[in-house]
């Protein structure tokens, strides 16, 4: 990785936050950029995603990485089990994603995706479950005890063809308080790489925990939707 922008963690150590997440508690919204891989892009042997978290100013407060072996990468392609490990720009992990492998079908409920994000690692602060649906994709957004507090729900079959595609977040009442954006990255780079542009917006006082798990539901929507092999 290159060297990261520095950007100043405001106050660590806040009381009830995990430590690395005091950043979070400051913003209410997220720009994700995976980097382009150019031996990707030409051969179409699938790499490790390496993804930039910026901030509304473009300044670099994160960055993450996957973690996962060749065969792995190449034999399941978008269904593959990984590690995502997010770091700060001290190069100290902060938050751990983790995803099993699971066969991925609309049509059968038995096959739905999850996402378990630990914070600080070994720590579970929530999860991403995905609710069976044969048309509309939906996640539950859970805590630590597995207790649903949010859901996120998009756009028709993930309408993966359109160039800016937003994926609502809802209270469990139904009222839309921010979302996941899939934004259009340029002709160029659409055609011949798989590299996405995320944006996450999200209220500024949400528990700093679920930001967290907003951030690990976009890598899932990324890698269910927009992962596509050449």
């Amino acid at each position: 990785m290159q060297p990261m922008n520095m950007y100043m963690v405001p106050n660590p150590g806040m009381p009830g936050c995990p430590p690395g997440l005091e950043y979070l508690t400051q913003v209410d919204q997220l720009l994700i950029k995976q980097k382009v891989e150019l031996f990707e892009a030409f051969s179409g042997f699938e790499s490790n995603n390496k993804y930039e978290i910026r901030n509304s100013m473009g300044q670099n407060v994160f960055y993450a990485v996957e973690e996962n072996n060749f065969l792995t990468r190449q034999c399941c392609g978008p269904l593959r089990s990984f590690t995502i490990r997010v770091m700060d720009n001290g190069g100290h992990e902060i938050i751990t994603i983790n995803r099993p492998f699971k066969c991925m079908s609309c049509f059968f409920p038995c096959c739905l995706q999850e996402l378990e994000i630990q914070c600080p690692p070994g720590n579970t602060v929530g999860y991403v479950i995905q609710e069976w649906h044969p048309f509309f994709p939906k996640f539950n957004i859970q805590n630590e005890h597995r207790e649903p507090v949010l859901k996120i729900k998009g756009p028709f079959c993930g309408c993966s063809c359109l160039p800016d595609v937003d994926f609502e977040l809802l209270t469990m009442d139904d009222v839309n308080i921010g979302k996941i954006s899939k934004q259009w990255s340029g002709l160029l780079r659409e055609a011949f790489s798989d590299s996405d542009n995320f944006g996450i917006q999200f209220p500024m006082d949400l528990d700093v925990r679920m930001k967290a798990v907003m951030i690990g539901a976009c890598f899932l929507i990324d890698f269910m939707f927009f992962e596509t092999n050449n």
